[in-house]
């Protein structure tokens, strides 16, 4: 996009407790400048929708640095004030931006922002919650509980199949009732997930073909025996490929409800948010990004030079 012309205001709202919060973002902001963009930066606020609200009327566009817990927290703001999202990558596992294709160095992130459009994108919703990347019941829940920001923040992604090893031991089966799509199904599991993007858990891809603005979501249930399948299918869960195998139910859908005996908590982008029962819906085009077109992403490995990183849900 031309430089040329009075400079668009961005509000930028770095997370100082990301993972890489504490990096310098003198470079950024004069990326930022040279492209035609004024950064505006508030005193900080702890709600990242509000400080949206709040600055929406003097702001063109909002750039958030931070993971992809930072980008949930401002998925509300942005839907209401419609203004478009510029990513700085700056958390642990940064699955949206992988989602989207964009680069993983802040500062190469910073320069898309100025050279490109912002594109519709898609929104997971649960019992009024945004979120980007998926939503689960079951393990992935009692993971988000046990992976604390200290650990993350220390050890990476790392940290993950660190929590992973302990939630393991103590993971049982439960039953969830599925509705979608006129149908009603009662099923055993360890964990139910709801995706609406392609990339989530630090390497991990929710079904080979989806894609953060299809339209759809893709659900999955892994109804296995014992714990050890989970460890076998680790590689088809890395690809996105575990809908093909027997113990996994999956499928496409744009609305679904999950009910529980007792009510479980929901994780959504690595938050716990609510609890069941939980009524999904896709919000197609719901927010703007700045990203390159779906043909410019890359279609393969979701973490580029991380063979060692088999990680968990």
């Amino acid at each position: 996009m031309s430089a040329a012309g009075p400079p668009r205001r961005a509000l930028l709202l770095a997370n100082p407790k990301a993972r890489n919060g504490g990096a310098a973002l003198d470079e950024i902001r004069a990326i930022l400048r040279g492209g035609g963009i004024e950064p505006v930066e508030p005193p900080e606020n702890p709600d990242c929708s509000d400080t949206i609200r709040r600055h929406a009327g003097a702001c063109d566009l909002v750039i958030l640095g931070g993971g992809d817990g930072t980008m949930n927290a401002g998925a509300a703001g942005l839907v209401e004030t419609g203004l478009p999202l510029g990513i700085l990558p700056l958390g642990t596992a940064n699955d949206l931006a992988r989602s989207l294709g964009l680069p993983l160095d802040p500062p190469a992130a910073a320069r898309l922002i100025t050279t490109v459009p912002p594109r519709p994108v898609d929104l997971g919703w649960v019992n009024g919650h945004y979120y980007f990347n998926v939503a689960s019941v079951g393990f992935s829940a009692e993971l988000a509980g046990d992976l604390t920001a200290e650990s993350k923040k220390a050890w990476g992604t790392l940290g993950y199949a660190i929590a992973a090893v302990r939630v393991l031991r103590r993971v049982r089966p439960f039953t969830v009732t599925i509705e979608h799509d006129g149908t009603v199904e009662k099923v055993t599991t360890i964990q139910v997930s709801v995706g609406n993007g392609r990339h989530y858990g630090g390497g991990m891809t929710v079904e080979e073909g989806a894609a953060v603005d299809d339209g759809l979501l893709d659900f999955y249930s892994l109804e296995i025996a014992h714990w050890w399948r989970l460890i076998a299918l680790l590689p088809a869960l890395r690809r996105g490929t575990h809908g093909q195998s027997s113990d996994v139910r999956a499928f496409k859908t744009t609305e679904i409800v999950l009910r529980t005996r007792k009510p479980r908590p929901v994780n959504t982008d690595g938050e716990l948010t609510t609890r069941t029962p939980a009524h999904f819906k896709v919000m197609p085009g719901a927010l703007r990004i700045f990203a390159p077109p779906r043909a410019e992403r890359p279609g393969g490995d979701p973490a580029p030079g991380g063979a060692g990183r088999l990680l968990p849900l």
